[in-house]
């Protein structure tokens, strides 16, 4: 017996249903998704962006 994850098992559900909504259709999911989007911008997460460190920073940090 192969043990499912109930979280996986629900977002593939969630996934379905909304393809299903659409059509199957990624370009109109897309837009649905930005039309959430615009209508809940208090939803969305802004993080500032971030400079990769580099090989010498990071052998710096570990003391290498």
């Amino acid at each position: 017996m192969v043990w499912e994850d109930p979280i996986v098992a629900e977002t593939r559900a969630l996934r379905q249903q909304l393809m299903d909504e659409v059509g199957n259709d990624l370009d109109a999911l897309v837009q649905y998704l930005r039309e959430r989007e615009r209508e809940h911008p208090e939803r969305l997460v802004s993080l500032p962006p971030r400079r990769p460190e580099t090989v010498a920073e990071k052998e710096e940090k570990s003391g290498s």
